[in-house]
């Protein structure tokens, strides 16, 4: 009863802050409209409930767009029909083929906030985690091996790209006194140019036209495999990789000796140095780490999901993850919970901008919005006059 009450307690702040979230939202799109505030001097009452109802319809197509329609739904499980399944499931597994990305950067960003690091590198980290993934699928695949052993190499080789890029700032930060915030946004810029020389010159992974930046086409080397038995579904294997990556990475930081050694030097690296622990190797070791994982978004993005390499395939999921990170309090269950979520709302939008014509930049500023009163709680509890307390000196940091 008390494990029920925790999960409760803790998931009740994010819940209500994307409430209040939505609601402001909803106001926006209401006063934004011209047509509504056309109506309001001649019929206020009449301009209200027009308002109301294209808010209504604007979320219905969002939620519609994120987990599907549910009377389709229904009708697809009583006839049975694979194809009617795949069209009722996707807009589901869709939703979670985006939180993929997004779960992976989350929490390497995470690990290195939790070593007192700000990761902002993850758009590098995740970009040169794809090259890796793209050149050895191409040179794997290529020589003909056996598909586990391209899929397995494909994706260390992503992991240990973002994890060298991740290096970098660590090794700066701890050897020159180089700020990490800095050396991670300068590699960002570095990655993007790299990935385009490459692309643009180097024939192993450059598309055989030439004419534009772009790979190889990544289906004919490697193919991860779905989850479900359902061809035209795409949600693939890196979605468990990504739950299971999450379970290992809170396994790491809250149950190991390093885990423990990394998280004390990010609350006070002074006395972590004083204690004995290897602070300046937990920093480097934290960016790697945290860049291992941003790669292992990126090989499975560009293998998995778009199935080729581009410079602009990371989409802006380097920056958004450092918002997820900080919404799910840097905690893994909270980080994975975020992104599903954002994966949602990302896949949702789409619907919502063809039905309604309401852009897509809304979205990104309801995103803005969850995040600014979950960090503000005691603005969410005085607009929906609920008691919040702090906990914690821990908690308000």
């Amino acid at each position: 009863m008390k494990g029920l009450r925790g999960v409760l307690s803790s998931v009740r702040l994010p819940a209500l802050s994307i409430l209040v979230a939505l609601l402001v939202g909803g106001l926006v799109i209401m006063f934004s409209d011209l047509e509504v505030l056309a109506m309001i001097p001649n019929n206020p009452i009449g301009a209200l409930g027009e308002g109301i109802g294209r808010v209504g319809a604007a979320y219905s197509a969002l939620l519609r767009g994120a987990f599907g329609n549910p009377e389709r739904i229904v009708e697809a499980i009583a006839s049975g029909d694979p194809v009617e399944l795949a069209r009722a499931a996707r807009p589901i597994t869709e939703s979670l083929l985006k939180s993929i990305p997004l779960m992976f950067v989350g929490l390497g960003v995470s690990v290195a906030f939790r070593s007192g690091e700000f990761n902002i590198g993850g758009e590098g980290q995740f970009l040169m985690g794809g090259l890796g993934a793209t050149t050895f699928a191409i040179v794997l695949g290529g020589a003909g091996l056996p598909a586990p052993i391209v899929i397995f190499g494909t994706v260390l080789a992503g992991a240990i790209f973002g994890a060298a890029w991740g290096f970098i700032p660590g090794f700066l930060k701890v050897r020159a006194g180089s700020s990490e915030v800095i050396t991670t946004i300068m590699l960002n810029y570095i990655a993007s140019l790299f990935v385009f020389f490459l692309l643009s010159n180097w024939t192993l992974i450059q598309r055989e036209d030439g004419t534009q930046p772009i790979s190889k086409a990544l289906a004919d080397y490697v193919v991860i495999p779905g989850i479900l038995p359902i061809p035209e579904l795409r949600l693939h294997l890196g979605f468990l990789v990504a739950l299971a990556a999450a379970v290992a990475v809170s396994w790491f930081l809250f149950r190991t000796t390093r885990g423990f050694e990394l998280r004390t030097a990010g609350l006070n690296l002074a006395a972590a140095r004083y204690a004995g622990m290897g602070a300046s190797s937990s920093i480097v070791a934290a960016m790697a780490i945290s860049g291992a994982l941003a790669g292992m978004g990126g090989a499975f993005e560009v293998t998995g999901t778009i199935k080729q390499f581009s410079t602009v395939v990371s989409g802006g999921v380097g920056f958004t993850a450092i918002a997820i990170a900080l919404v799910g309090g840097t905690r893994p269950s909270g980080v994975v919970a975020t992104a599903l979520v954002f994966g949602a709302l990302r896949n949702g939008g789409g619907l919502m901008g063809l039905e309604t014509s309401i852009p897509i930049d809304l979205l990104f500023f309801i995103q803005a919005l969850v995040i600014m009163f979950i960090a503000a709680p005691n603005l969410t509890a005085r607009i929906i006059r609920l008691p919040f307390r702090r906990k914690s000196k821990e908690a308000v940091a």
